[in-house]
């Protein structure tokens, strides 16, 4: 079986470095981590031969150290870099987004609409933490049997889908998060954390999905 048969989310579990290949050509890894890699492309009608010889470069390189480390390692680094990161970002975010929106609302190409949707996206993303903080991660950190945690586990794939779906509004909102020509500092700023929101956020679901998560049902039976 070659890399194109594979599901992205087990290449970007399994191949470290195939995570900032896959963000170069917009490829989902996370929440569409399912989907074949050569179907993935396809959507994206990006050749498959120069991909497929990227990644077998990337093989030469050194392993991926989160895919080699403990439970408690991995949530604590899930903990300290993307929630307590996320809780930093987004009212930031959104405070930016109201400036812009309140100064430039009547440019066309003025993301109105941005904040409210950045404050759904906090709401959201709050409420699915603490689900895995006062939840799901205490569950795993037992050690408790894999079967008690596949029901928490579906819901927070689930979520994360929707979180997904979020990412891709947000996308749809700010032009693929491309500032305008002429576009003012505070909306410069603006569109470079919410990029740099949007690779945390991916990065933080493909943690879970194809690392954390895939251990736990994959261990559920032992």
């Amino acid at each position: 079986m070659t890399l194109l048969d594979r599901p992205v989310g087990w290449i970007a579990r399994n191949l470290p470095g195939s995570t900032r290949l896959f963000r170069e050509y917009q490829l989902d890894f996370c929440c569409g981590g399912a989907k074949k890699l050569r179907d993935a492309l396809a959507e994206k009608e990006v050749e498959p031969d120069l991909v497929l010889q990227r990644l077998n470069a990337l093989q030469e390189e050194p392993a991926d150290t989160w895919s080699q480390a403990g439970r408690p390692e991995l949530i604590d680094h899930i903990l300290t870099r993307y929630h307590a990161r996320h809780r930093e970002q987004l009212p930031e975010l959104i405070h930016l987004a109201r400036r812009v929106e309140h100064v430039h609302g009547e440019r066309e190409e003025c993301p109105n609409g941005l904040a409210q949707h950045l404050t759904e996206m906090l709401q959201e993303l709050e409420s699915h933490m603490m689900k895995e903080e006062n939840i799901l991660f205490p569950i795993l950190l037992a050690g408790m049997s894999g079967m008690q945690a596949q029901g928490p586990i579906s819901v927070m794939r689930m979520e994360h889908d929707q979180h997904g779906d979020a990412l891709a509004h947000l996308e749809a909102l700010t032009n693929n998060i491309t500032p305008p020509k002429g576009a003012c500092n505070t909306w410069r700023a603006l569109y470079t954390g919410l990029a740099q929101l949007r690779d945390d956020l991916m990065q933080h679901i493909h943690l879970e999905n194809n690392i954390l998560f895939a251990d736990a049902v994959e261990n559920a039976h032992v």
